[in-house]
């Protein structure tokens, strides 16, 4: 899904003008963009964890080449999904409910 899908979703879904749509989203993106550059957490319960996680420097290679090169510290997002979206995704095969076909069973209760 795209930013612009996201919007139409939420077109569709709650009747409200594009603008309207379109500034919500823009609104939660930038919460959310703005908190991990100042070195919070982003917590979305059901849904997941956006952290910020910083990563020294190290000393690699190019791999063409294979010339050693320094690479720098850098910070990067990372996510971690929550509960009930790891159920979700556990229990559906290509955008589908799963079966438990092919020997294998489901641990849900």
């Amino acid at each position: 899904m795209t930013r612009v899908e996201l919007v139409d979703r939420i077109v569709e879904q709650h009747r409200v003008p594009r603008k309207v749509a379109d500034a919500v989203v823009d609104t939660i993106f930038g919460a959310i963009q703005s908190t991990l550059v100042d070195g919070g957490r982003v917590e979305l319960r059901g849904f997941g964890s956006f952290r910020a996680k910083d990563y020294d420097g190290y000393r690699g290679r190019n791999p063409r080449t294979g010339e050693p090169i320094d690479v720098a510290p850098k910070r990067l997002p990372a996510f971690k999904p929550g509960q009930a979206l790891r159920e979700a995704l556990a229990d559906s095969v290509d955008g589908r409910p799963w079966s438990g076909e092919a020997g294998q069973s489901s641990t849900k209760a």
